[in-house]
């Protein structure tokens, strides 16, 4: 696999939207009890998302304490192992101390996993906020957290620069459907050393995000670019955006609106175009690739409830409705696997054939987001995205 120019020949990419069957929409059943507390262990097991970094033998506890699918049981059975690390982090200091708020902060964010829409579930974000920001006050480079006001609201975002000479070129990257700006902020550890910042964020409708994803919610990005532009140890004419997921459309369209500010914009799993259309939602509602609660999360990021208005939500935000596909955009790195069930691999062929001349990076096993058994995603990062940010972002 290699990165590919916009007028390859991509045989992998060759789909039609006739090659997608119509079929009714609909809410696939979650998983069984039993059904889902396996699949849950050996995700553990395997370091697979989205249980990374969790212990094994922590999750064997956990889910033997759960007794039901109600999300409440869910979200006090980690916790409690949360809890248990914030106790540990409390009676230690230095490195250990370090690695104890970071565990906390695991266990406390896969107990909101995949949305916080229960009392339990909540509080557990709540908690997940807590241990992520004692954790951060003793990383070095320091993290800095930035209030942005924003339409009598604010934007909260983290900032982790180099110690190299200012003004640094930076990465703005976006969380996605599940996924939070304190994930985001650990992965592009990576970018410090190699001299390039980290601004993370909450995509709308997620975490501390002012507002939900809907038609203009890009003005967010665009005010925090506003207020990266300000910031005299930030270069200015040196950043890319980020997205994985869901915050692929987002890296993908301000690739285009904010071409004149951006050096490039990395595009990963992301929707543009057929994602949003009914037709596609009643396939992937029903993948088993998503581990449980699909349509809780993507409803909850519209602001939603009903399926009938999620169905009627979703095709207003399509890149090619909103008249943007053709348009010019900053450079562009398309990244997926063919076998993505949640999002289509033919919303990558879209944005790589209109617009300006983009790379692509498509595995042939790929599932969501591109990953694979021989490629996972840690592999992805590390030899397909961080060298194009690195070579983009430090360009003159």
């Amino acid at each position: 696999m290699k990165l590919l120019p916009r007028l390859c020949a991509i045989a992998a990419l060759a789909l039609a939207g006739t090659a997608f069957a119509q079929t009714t929409p609909q809410i696939a059943p979650p998983r069984t009890l039993d059904e889902l507390k396996a699949e849950t262990q050996r995700r553990a097991d395997h370091n697979l998302y989205p249980v990374l970094g969790l212990r094994s033998a922590d999750a064997q506890e956990a889910l033997a304490a759960i007794d039901s699918l109600d999300r409440d049981a869910w979200a006090a059975a980690w916790s409690r192992i949360g809890d248990r690390y914030m106790t540990a982090a409390g009676k230690t200091r230095g490195k250990p101390a370090e690695e104890a708020f970071l565990m906390a902060w695991r266990y406390y964010s896969f107990a909101r996993w995949p949305v916080p829409n229960s009392p339990g579930k909540e509080k557990a974000y709540r908690q997940a906020l807590t241990a992520f920001r004692a954790y951060a006050r003793m990383l070095d480079p320091p993290l800095e957290i930035l209030r942005i006001p924003f339409e009598g609201k604010e934007i909260v975002g983290y900032l982790r620069l180099p110690k190299q000479a200012r003004p640094v070129p930076l990465v703005l990257t976006i969380s996605a459907l599940d996924t939070r700006k304190e994930d985001m902020l650990l992965e592009g550890a990576a970018f410090l050393a190699k001299g390039i910042g980290v601004f993370a964020v909450d995509m709308p409708g997620t975490g501390e995000a002012p507002i939900k994803i809907d038609v203009g919610a890009e003005r967010m990005f665009s005010a925090v670019l506003d207020a990266l532009a300000k910031r005299p140890e930030i270069d200015r004419n040196r950043i890319v955006v980020r997205g994985v997921s869901w915050s692929g459309y987002w890296a993908a369209k301000l690739g285009i609106v904010e071409a004149a500010r951006l050096k490039g914009a990395v595009v990963q799993g992301g929707p543009a175009d057929f994602y949003f259309s009914a037709d596609w939602q009643g396939k992937a509602l029903g993948t088993r690739e998503y581990l449980f609660d699909l349509f809780p999360a993507r409803a909850s990021v519209y602001g939603v409830a009903t399926l009938d208005e999620f169905l009627a939500y979703g095709p207003r935000m399509s890149l090619k409705e909103e008249g943007l596909i053709d348009k010019p955009s900053a450079p562009m790195l398309l990244i997926n696997g063919e076998k993505d069930s949640q999002v289509p691999i033919v919303d990558l062929d879209i944005l790589l054939h209109h617009g300006s001349p983009k790379e692509a990076w498509v595995n042939p096993a790929g599932f969501h987001t591109g990953g694979s058994a021989e490629f996972p995603g840690d592999r992805i990062f590390e030899t397909v995205v961080l060298p194009w940010i690195v070579r983009h972002a430090t360009a003159k």
